[in-house]
């Protein structure tokens, strides 16, 4: 281990990613986990393309982060639930930054925005939906850049599932967590011989901008103060407390850095530690 420098102790000093220069789609970059990841990255000095449906926003997101961090930030319109829009958007990212190293698929609806629903209440249509955003949308985009990383021996694709993967309590919450997590090892089986690494993170409930709302419409549903709501939010959490966005985005830059080769096919779990349960 290094010496530290006098006065500072050796976990002091940061850490180099390896991430300058280096080039990143982030889907659902408009808001949220995947704004923050892009924030990350940008901030390590990667060049950053933030991908989301609505225009206005993503194209604002991207000029704030650029003013922000330094780092080139362009935000582009897709519905990642459209291959042909997928690919064009890629073949737009690719010319604008001669390649793309990193792909990370946040684009999907929060666990807690659908309606509610038991088992047995679970329509068709609801879990083709999570399907169709989430794991299709994943697919498409790791088909549309895996050929380019592959050809350089070098990438990374880090798909942003959630901790419904291991708990019950919503069929199409669970269903398409699980399937993103068989999706990226399928992914990491195939292409990690071939340079590119396909991590999943499992972050739980997130504070996000969503999130004041949220509280208080629990807080007014159970009729306790903020606090208390924030609270029962986060019982189960063995931080006591919620985990930010800020520090999942921190798990995916470092997982989207040429330091993370040792994780390859595997789901790390970023939401604070969950109580009970052993994980193996």
């Amino acid at each position: 281990m290094p010496a530290a420098a006098p006065g500072r102790l050796w976990f002091d000093d940061p850490m180099d990613l390896g991430l300058t220069g280096k080039r990143a789609l982030v889907t659902g970059g408009s808001r949220g986990i995947g704004l923050a990841v892009g924030r990350a990255l940008a901030a390590e000095g990667a060049q950053v393309a933030l991908l989301a449906r609505d225009g206005d926003a993503v194209r604002s997101a991207a000029a704030a982060l650029q003013d922000e961090t330094g780092s080139r930030v362009i935000g582009v319109v897709a519905d990642t639930g459209d291959d042909a829009a997928v690919r064009a958007a890629v073949a737009e990212v690719t010319e604008a930054f001669g390649g793309i190293d990193i792909a990370v698929n946040a684009a999907a609806r929060p666990a807690s925005s659908g309606p509610s629903m038991s088992a047995i209440e679970t329509t068709d249509d609801r879990v083709r939906e999570e399907l169709e955003v989430k794991l299709l949308g994943y697919l498409r985009v790791a088909r549309a850049v895996a050929p380019q990383m592959v050809d350089r021996g070098w990438g990374r694709i880090i798909n942003v599932s959630g901790l419904n993967a291991r708990r019950s309590g919503s069929v199409a919450g669970s269903v398409r967590n699980v399937a993103v997590a068989a999706l990226t090892k399928n992914l990491a089986d195939e292409l990690g011989p071939l340079g590119v690494n396909v991590t999943v993170v499992h972050p739980g409930l997130t504070r996000t901008e969503r999130t004041p709302g949220m509280v208080a419409a629990r807080a007014e549903a159970d009729g306790t103060s903020e606090t208390e709501a924030e609270t029962a939010l986060s019982a189960d959490v063995s931080i006591g407390r919620l985990v930010d966005a800020a520090e999942v985005a921190d798990v995916v830059a470092f997982l989207a850095s040429p330091r993370s080769v040792a994780i390859n096919g595997d789901a790390v779990a970023a939401g604070g530690g969950q109580l009970g349960p052993i994980f193996y």
